[in-house]
């Protein structure tokens, strides 16, 4: 991949339109990007990045806010790119979501991200939707996004962190590399299948238990710690067997035992059955002796009680039948004074009792007359029933007529108001689905004002924490200056002082080390205070030790440059007050726009209910008109004819005023003479029924031989006291014949001649049957408990059987999922995922040490280790530095400040080797190194300078990004960015 230009227009920290040509910049194969903190170095490379992939490297991506706040107000964000890919050279241009000013009225819209990809060449379709431009960067670029932004966009800081990480960090960004998904899933289905073997193995292991435990319970006898599960269960069974044979030989004799002593028990139980039954009958038989004076006068009593009978039926008769021949008369009696007294019937009554046939005559032609005149007044009711329906009607009609005046007057009225209520409501529903079209945009433009107030107050923070640093920086260097310039003297005063230290050596007659002379006529004397090798060591060591310091003084300082220049693109350098204001408003006008467009549902059903109001008024009016002129028409015509029915009503009643009047006055007086007639004749037919009634009963009482009624009357009994006398007698001559026949039997005179004792008999059965019913239940309980087990023993012998190949599987399951899992017999305690890493890694340190060693003057190589990690953790990533001037093996973090530098940038170059590689060869025409030259020294310089120089052999382009003074001289390609109160703008200086 070769870039050749990038386009850049109010993005990040560029108000106004910038370009970058990177073929002129990149002639000489390397260019320098340098510029002041913050002014937007990094934005650049991001520009090159979000055209490519749509989204920006590391920390700056959850920023999400791309357009610049130099742009003035409607800018729309834009990044253009040119590059080669995949040999194919192409335009992309990209535009990120973005918020602005709404063009009519106020607020903001959200524009979403918009992306083209134009083929150059001329051969291809162009490409517009931003899933398809992705899917074909990656297929041109064969890498991922984070791939890219690590090989690409080589990030010191970052390997500088990886080069002293421990394994499962360092795992961390090599996964992000290298995909090892397969391999995850090759892990994954190993737990999955010890997961399911362990519950197959604790499911059959619960099964033994469970039949143990059953087994267990059956027998009364706990599981052997030390017997097999089958042995102890065979062995309990063989007891229950026995167990069983014994409790039943015991049953068999018990039953035996019981049986007789039952015998025994009832026969005298039957015995003295009967001597009772003989004492019982002999007392009974004396008792009715002794009775028989009172079952005389018995008999007697029933005897008249039954003659009397007859008799006492008549006379309850004749009383029964005076008193209703009373009653009769007097009802006769009330009538008559209740219908004298009604109007119209003055002359009807009876002139005496019994009624004369002539006065039954001229009460019956009475009743007969008004039946008549009823007849014809009835003909009258119906059209008296008419009128007055006629007359409700018209009165409905008139009240019904008001309320459709006042219904129709409401109608109007509310007919003439609808349009205006309606046409608010419409108003209204506008103003809500703005409010819900624009609450996304409001919410994006207040979570980008909170992020502003965020970035402001983290820039505060890091600028006045940078101040702090920048002065410790220049402490530090001049402390190194210091100790440099005190090892620079003491370095002269002992190279000085050399012929002194060495003329003090000479021995007379012995050789000089230097010249082999044997005679020293004039050895040099020391000058000054003497220089020792210690204090030469002890001021290199010292020169060393402020050198670190500085180093990681300046390291500090990058970190918070980097952490600015993040905090600038996202808003943070802006003015706190300023951005207050602006999060205030947002939050303000977000809350305006949720309570407004909460309202839409409920506006909406108020148009709709509008709408429906007008169509159901004006069919209201419309029925009410109708319904109007119908009852008007109606209400006339009754009123007509209920005007000729009044008339002919008022001739008909004559005094009595109405009609009805006039029927219910002779209705009364047709039924009271008809009453009375009836009355009449059942009270004479009472009275003749009683003098017959009276006669009859005596006539009885005669033939049944009482002197009178009286008498008859004295011997009557009622039926209850009849049939107890009838129980008695009978009660007694049956008493009498069952005694007698009980002292008659056979069985009972010979038990009167053998004596027996019940309780004894009973007390024995009573013991007999309970060692019986123990017996059964022992027996019941030995068969039971040899069946259980007998089915248990069976069960736990299937159980065995089937538990031992699912815990032999289980183990060696489980002893390869370890071993994959980077655990158990895995001494490298390297799970596969970390063993195919441990491979990638293997070779990007062969890749990274080749620079490495030319870097660090052949010193320095990187050296792999897959040893296990300490306390357990997992290993084959470990990555450790060999010094080849001692030998020794020792870790990263022992790298002063800029060999961790040179070691960081080997193993970023290595790394991008080996992803390319992964990555199916791809050619990196062009490279970017962000930062950290200013931690080397001229040499060291010299030697990375001249592995760039390598990088550039083939057309590849290096670009350093880096504020380190001395590069400017060394690299006369350069893009500078300049930062000002209006934005930053670009200038390129190609010489």
């Amino acid at each position: 991949m070769r870039l050749h230009s990038l386009e850049m227009h109010a993005f990040g920290p560029f108000g106004d339109t910038v370009r970058v040509d990177f073929d002129t910049l990149g002639a000489d194969g390397l260019f320098l990007l340098h510029g002041r903190t913050g002014a937007g170095k990094t934005t650049v490379l991001d520009g090159v990045a979000f055209a490519l992939f749509g989204t920006v490297p590391g920390a700056r991506r959850e920023g999400k806010r791309l357009l610049s706040d130099h742009a003035p107000s409607g800018a729309v964000p834009r990044v253009q790119l040119e590059a080669t890919v995949g040999g194919r050279r192409v335009r992309l241009e990209r535009r990120p979501e973005f918020t602005r000013p709404k063009k009519r009225g106020t607020g903001t819209i959200t524009e979403n991200a918009k992306a083209t990809l134009e083929w150059l060449d001329g051969s291809g379709e162009n490409l517009s939707r931003i899933p398809d431009i992705a899917d074909e960067v990656s297929r041109l670029l064969g890498m991922s996004a984070d791939q890219f932004f690590q090989v690409v966009l080589l990030p010191q800081g970052e390997f500088a962190r990886f080069l002293r990480a421990d394994n499962d960090e360092r795992g961390v960004l090599l996964e992000r590399l290298f995909d090892t998904t397969r391999f995850g899933r090759v892990e994954d289905w190993f737990v999955g299948r010890r997961r399911a073997s362990a519950a197959s193995l604790a499911e059959a292991t619960r099964d033994v238990e469970l039949l143990e435990a059953r087994i267990a319970a059956a027998s009364g006898i706990e599981a052997g710690a030390d017997a097999a599960p089958g042995d102890w269960a065979e062995k309990v069974l063989a007891d229950a067997r026995e167990v069983r044979e014994r409790t039943a030989g015991e049953l068999t004799d018990a039953r035996g035992r019981a049986a007789g002593a039952r015998e025994a028990y009832e026969r005298a139980k039957r015995i003295a059955e009967l001597h009772a039954r003989r004492d019982r009958a002999a007392a009974d038989l004396a008792d009715w002796e002794a009775a028989a004076e009172r079952r005389a006068a018995l008999d007697a009593e029933l005897a008249a009680a039954r003659r009397a009978e007859p008799v006492a039926d008549a006379v309850a008769e004749s009383v029964r039948v005076s008193r209703d021949a009373e009653d009769s008369r007097g009802r006769a009696a009330d009538c008559e004074a209740r219908f004298v007294r009604e109007p119209g019937a003055a002359g009807l009554g009876a002139s005496a009792w019994p009624p004369s046939p002539e006065d039954r005559e001229r009460l019956r032609a009475a009743v007969r007359s008004w039946t008549d005149e009823l007849v014809r007044l009835d003909a009258l009711a119906a059209d008296e029933g008419r009128a007055r329906d006629l007359a409700r009607t018209v009165a409905a009609g008139t009240e019904r007529l008001d309320a459709i005046a006042r219904e129709a007057e409401a109608v109007e009225t509310e007919l003439a108001g609808l349009p205006e209520r309606l046409a608010r409501a419409r108003a209204d529903v506008d103003d809500a689905r703005n409010a819900a079209a624009t609450l996304d945009a409001a919410s994006a433009a207040r979570e980008a004002a909170a992020d502003r107030v965020s970035a402001s107050e983290q820039w505060r923070a890091r600028s006045a924490e940078r101040a702090g640093v920048a002065e410790d920086v220049h402490r530090a260097e001049a402390r190194h200056l210091d100790a440099r310039a005190h090892r620079l003297d003491l370095t002269e005063r002992r190279i000085t002082g050399m012929a002194a230290e060495l003329a003090a050596a000479l021995v007379p007659g012995e050789p000089c080390g230097v010249c082999g002379a044997r005679e020293h006529p004039e050895p040099a004397q020391p000058t000054g205070d003497p220089v020792t090798d210690a204090q030469e060591r002890a001021a290199v060591d010292a020169e060393k030790a402020r050198a670190e310091e500085a180093d990681a003084v300046r390291m500090r300082l990058a970190e918070l440059d980097r952490a600015l220049d993040v905090l600038a693109a996202r808003g943070g350098d802006g003015d706190p007050s300023e951005l207050a204001d602006l999060l205030a408003t947002a939050d303000a006008a977000l809350a305006d726009l949720r309570t407004r467009a909460g309202r839409l549902d409920e506006l909406l059903a108020r148009v709709a209910e509008l709408d429906v109001a007008d169509t159901r008024l004006t069919a209201r009016l419309a029925e009410l008109t109708a319904e109007r002129a119908t009852l008007t028409e109606r209400i006339g015509s009754a009123e007509t004819e209920r005007e000729r029915i009044a008339e002919t009503l008022t001739r008909a009643a004559g005094d009595d005023g109405t009609v009805a009047a006039r029927r219910t006055r002779v209705d009364a007086l047709a039924v009271a003479g008809a009453n009375l007639l009836e009355v009449r004749d059942d009270a004479v037919r009472a009275g003749e029924r009683a003098v017959d009634a009276t006669a009859r009963a005596a006539r009885l009482a005669a033939e049944a031989g009482f002197a009178d009624l009286e008498a008859a009357g004295a011997a009557v009994r009622s039926a209850d006291r009849r049939d107890e006398i009838v129980a008695i007698l009978d009660g007694a001559r049956a008493d009498e014949a069952a005694a007698r026949a009980v002292l008659a039997e056979d069985a009972v005179r010979e038990a009167a001649e053998i004596e027996v004792d019940v309780a004894a008999a009973e007390a024995v059965a009573a013991a007999a049957s309970r060692d019986a019913e123990l017996a059964v239940a022992a027996a019941s309980d030995a068969d039971r408990r040899v069946a259980d087990l007998e089915r248990y023993a069976a069960k736990l012998a299937a159980a065995l059987t089937r538990l031992e190949p699912i815990r032999a599987e289980h183990d060696e399951l489980a002893a390869l999922a370890d071993v994959v899992a980077g655990r158990g017999s895995n001494s490298r305690r390297m799970s596969l995922r970390s063993y195919v890493l441990a491979a990638r890694l293997e070779e990007v340190a062969v890749a990274a040490s080749s620079r490495l060693r030319r870097m660090s003057n052949g010193r320095y190589e990187f050296v792999h280790s897959d040893d296990a990690g300490p306390r357990g953790k997992r290993g084959g990533l470990g990555l450790d530095i060999r010094d080849d001037f001692t030998g020794v093996v020792r870790s990263a973090k022992t790298l002063s400040g800029g060999e961790s530098f040179v070691a960081s940038l080997s193993l970023a170059l290595g790394l991008a080797d080996v992803v390319a590689a992964e990555s199916g060869g791809v050619v990196l025409d062009t490279l970017f190194i962000d930062e950290g030259f200013g931690t080397l020294d001229a040499d060291t310089l010299d030697q990375v300078m001249a592995v760039l120089d390598e990088l550039r052999d083939g057309g590849r382009v290096v670009g350093i990004v880096s504020h380190v003074d001395e590069m400017r001289q060394r690299i006369p390609n350069r893009l500078h960015v300049v930062h000002g109160r209006a934005g930053s703008t670009l200038e390129m200086i190609a010489g």
